[in-house]
């Protein structure tokens, strides 16, 4: 699903939208077999008589919980992830009900690197660091898919707008919230950002 348009500038464009990698709905996908595998056989062995119903109905009802704790939950909090790669910066966005955000400006970015273990270069995954000038801090992002070329992309970008900015003059840009106004001393709920790390 494309980002939404409104909250992009005039002169913007995504580069790359991203989910973070399939792996991370691994676990909820061995629960969702184990649980509906589980359930079907318990039921089966439910002995007939006039309880039986009753017993698979609380067998299903437990089903239930757990698939909407263990499974449900988690999907949807992969699903309302989202890193986005623009023109001019970082977005990035997560939750469900409580939402939370920041945007980083390609020209506050400093320095980005990755980090891959043996298993995580085998399905193409890995750990992106951007460290930000000013009170920025560092942003750490887990399990983000093609971690090593997100990295050269944004290695890139940046460098490209400094290009931009070199050629026109303009001075260097702050990050936008959704509005597009200046964000420079807003700190979301729950996040550290003077001089220290944001994982997501």
């Amino acid at each position: 699903m494309p980002y939404p348009d409104k909250l992009l500038a005039e002169d913007e464009e995504v580069v790359r939208h991203l989910h973070p990698h399939w792996t991370t709905l691994a676990r909820p996908v061995a629960v969702l077999l184990l649980v509906v595998g589980g359930t079907s056989f318990g039921a089966a062995l439910v002995p007939a008589g006039p309880s039986q119903g009753a017993v698979r109905a609380v067998l299903a009802g437990l089903a239930l919980l757990v698939l909407v704790v263990a499974v449900l939950r988690p999907v949807l909090r992969w699903r309302t992830t989202h890193h986005v790669i623009t023109t001019h910066r970082v977005l990035l966005r997560e939750g469900v009900l409580a939402r939370r955000g920041r945007d980083i400006a390609l020209s506050r970015i400093a320095d980005v690197s990755f980090r891959q273990t043996l298993g995580q270069r085998l399905v193409r995954s890995g750990t992106l660091t951007i460290e930000t000038l000013g009170d920025g801090g560092t942003t750490v992002l887990e399990r983000v898919p093609d971690s090593d070329g997100v990295q050269q992309l944004l290695v890139a970008l940046v460098a490209e707008d400094a290009d931009r900015r070199g050629g026109s003059g303009a001075p260097p840009q702050q990050g936008w919230d959704d509005a597009g106004w200046d964000d420079v001393g807003w700190t979301p709920a729950g996040w550290t950002t003077e001089q220290g790390t944001t994982r997501l």
